[in-house]
C-alpha cells in the first residue's frame, strides 16, 4: 500500500491557523485516507489532524522589540519544526504568513533537504513596506499562494511564481448566524445597542491595544448605561483577554467560538476592532467600525520610515480611502476611539452609508469568488504533480 501524500503545514498565529484548518479540510475533501498532516499550527488545524510539538502563542509576535526579546525563542521553534519535518520526511511544505517565523522555518528546511517543494501561504506585504523582502522570499521557496490580487507583480518580478486563491476572510458564511441567539446567551435585552470589541489575537496586541478601547468603553458606557460590550476573543488570547476584563468597571461579555463570534457579528450595533483579519470578517458581516492600532514605539518609529501607504486596513487599501476610520498610534486613545464610535452609536444612516461603502471595498477584494481553501488545495496538489513529473 502506497504511503499518504504527507503534507506540512506551518502556522504561527491564529489567522494562520485558520487557513491551515481550512487548507487541510480541502485536501481532505480531495483525497480522504489518502493524505496525512505533520506540522506546526493551533487548536483549528489540531482539529484537522495537525499535531503540533509546541503551542504557537509564544511566537506569535509582532514589533521590533518583541521580535528581538522573542529572538531566541523564535530560532529554538524553527529548529524544532525543521527536526519535525527531519523526521516525517513530509512530501510538500506550505508555510502559512507569519513572516519572521516561517521564513526561518523555509531556510532550515531548504538546507535540510533542497529538493522538498516549499510553498508560502499568503505573502508579505512588500507593496506596503519592506519591497526587499520580495526578493528575499523567492530565494527561498518554490511558489507563493497570495490572497491579494495586487501581490503578483511585486514577486513575479523577482521570479517567484504566484497564485491567486483569494482571502478566505471574504468566504465566511454568515447565512447561520443569529443575532437573537447570542442576545439570549447573553441576557442582552433586543433593543439594547451592542459595541463589538475586538482587541487582536496577539497577546502584544492586548497589551497596547485594550487599555485605549477599555478607557473608550468606558466613556461610552457614561452616557449610555444601556450600552452592551461584547468581546469576541480570538483562542490564542482568550485567557488573557478574561484576566484582563476581569478587572474592568464596566461588565463585559467575553465570548469564544466562531458560532458565538458570528452571531455576536451580526447582532452588533458597531465594531470597536484591533486592526487584522476581522475586519475583513466585520465588514462582510455588514458591522460599521473604527479601528484601532498601536505598536511598540521604536517598532513605530521604524514603520513610519517604511510604509508606503497611508492605510493600513485592507478593504481602506482597496478603496483607497478610509471607508472605517483609522486611529493609529497616538490617536488610539479613549477619548478618540470613544467619539468615533459615538458618532456611529447616534447616526444610524452614517452606519448605513459605511457598511454599503465597506460591501463596496470587499467586492473589489473578491468578494463572492471560489473558496479560497478549495483554490489552495488545488494549486498545492497540482504544484506537488509537477514536482513529480
Amino acid at each position: 500500500m502506497s504511503r499518504p501524500l504527507t503534507v506540512m503545514l506551518v502556522a504561527a498565529e491564529a489567522s494562520g491557523d485558520d487557513r491551515g484548518a481550512g487548507l487541510a479540510k480541502a485536501l481532505k475533501r480531495r483525497l480522504g485516507d489518502g493524505v496525512q498532516f505533520v506540522g506546526v499550527g493551533g487548536e483549528r488545524m489540531a482539529a484537522e489532524g495537525v499535531v503540533s510539538p509546541f503551542d504557537i502563542s509564544d511566537i506569535s509576535i509582532l514589533g521590533l522589540f518583541e521580535g528581538l526579546m522573542a529572538y531566541p525563542r523564535i530560532v529554538r521553534r524553527a529548529d524544532e519544526t525543521a527536526s519535525l519535518a527531519a523526521r516525517e520526511k513530509p512530501d510538500v511544505a506550505v508555510l502559512i504568513d507569519s513572516w519572521g517565523f516561517t521564513l526561518r522555518v523555509a531556510q532550515r528546511l531548504r538546507r535540510l533537504d533542497p529538493k522538498l517543494p516549499l510553498i508560502k501561504y499568503v505573502g508579505p506585504q512588500v507593496w506596503a513596506t519592506r519591497p526587499g523582502r520580495a526578493k528575499t522570499l523567492a530565494a527561498s521557496v518554490d511558489h507563493l499562494l497570495s490572497i491579494n490580487a495586487f501581490d503578483a507583480p511585486y514577486f513575479e518580478a523577482e521570479g517567484l511564481p504566484v497564485t491567486f486563491v483569494g482571502n478566505s476572510a471574504l468566504n465566511i458564511d454568515f447565512s447561520e448566524a443569529l443575532p437573537a441567539r447570542i442576545r439570549d446567551q447573553l441576557g442582552v435585552n433586543p433593543q439594547d445597542p451592542i459595541l463589538l470589541v475586538l482587541p487582536g489575537s496577539r497577546p502584544g496586541e492586548i497589551e497596547r491595544v485594550l487599555p485605549a478601547f477599555e478607557n473608550a468603553v468606558n466613556l461610552l458606557k457614561d452616557t449610555r448605561p444601556q450600552l452592551q460590550i461584547v468581546i469576541p476573543a480570538a483562542h490564542t488570547v482568550v485567557e488573557l483577554v478574561k484576566s484582563r476584563v476581569a478587572g474592568w468597571s464596566n461588565r463585559a461579555h467575553v465570548i469564544e467560538g466562531d458560532e458565538a463570534k458570528h452571531d455576536a457579528m451580526k447582532a452588533a450595533t458597531v465594531a470597536l476592532a484591533c486592526s487584522g483579519t476581522v475586519t475583513t470578517e466585520l465588514a462582510l458581516a455588514g458591522v460599521p467600525m473604527v479601528i484601532g492600532y498601536r505598536l511598540g514605539k521604536t517598532t513605530y518609529a521604524i514603520a513610519r520610515r517604511l510604509i508606503r501607504t497611508k492605510y493600513v486596513t485592507l478593504f481602506n487599501i482597496a478603496a483607497q480611502a478610509f471607508v472605517a476610520p483609522e486611529l493609529i498610534q497616538a490617536d488610539c486613545t479613549g477619548p478618540k476611539l470613544a467619539q468615533e464610535v459615538a458618532l456611529r452609536l447616534d447616526d444610524a444612516q452614517l452606519c448605513s452609508r459605511q457598511a454599503s461603502a465597506q460591501f463596496a471595498a470587499l467586492d473589489q477584494m473578491g468578494r463572492g469568488g471560489p473558496d479560497p481553501s478549495e483554490v489552495a488545495a488545488e494549486a498545492v496538489l497540482k504544484l506537488v504533480a509537477a514536482w513529480k513529473a
